[in-house]
């Protein structure tokens, strides 16, 4: 599965796991965008992400985690390495203040 179409895949199945329509999204895409991102037939931005994602009333990095790790152990070695790679970021970030 390509990332395009996990991307759609996730956004389509938490949309209707919160019960809602694509016309929900009326205030902040139309509903042919919709479908088409939930074809992958479009990318979004981050800003159209968040967007989406506040109608849905999840976090952008829930929609992003589902978009790359569907199953419960996906998502915790998804979690690990997450946990990992901002740990070595900041704490980077920390030595270069020294």
């Amino acid at each position: 599965m390509t990332q395009k179409s996990s991307f759609a895949a996730a956004l389509r199945t938490t949309r209707k796991a919160r019960g809602l329509s694509q016309e929900a999204f009326s205030d902040v895409s139309s509903r042919t965008y919709l479908s088409s991102l939930e074809r992958g037939l479009k990318s979004p931005t981050l800003n159209k992400v968040a967007e989406l994602c506040a109608v849905l009333e999840v976090h952008p990095l829930t929609l992003l985690t589902l978009s790359y790790a569907t199953d419960g152990k996906a998502i915790e070695k998804l979690f690990t390495r997450l946990r990992e790679e901002l740990d070595a970021v900041l704490m980077s970030k920390d030595a270069s203040k020294s």
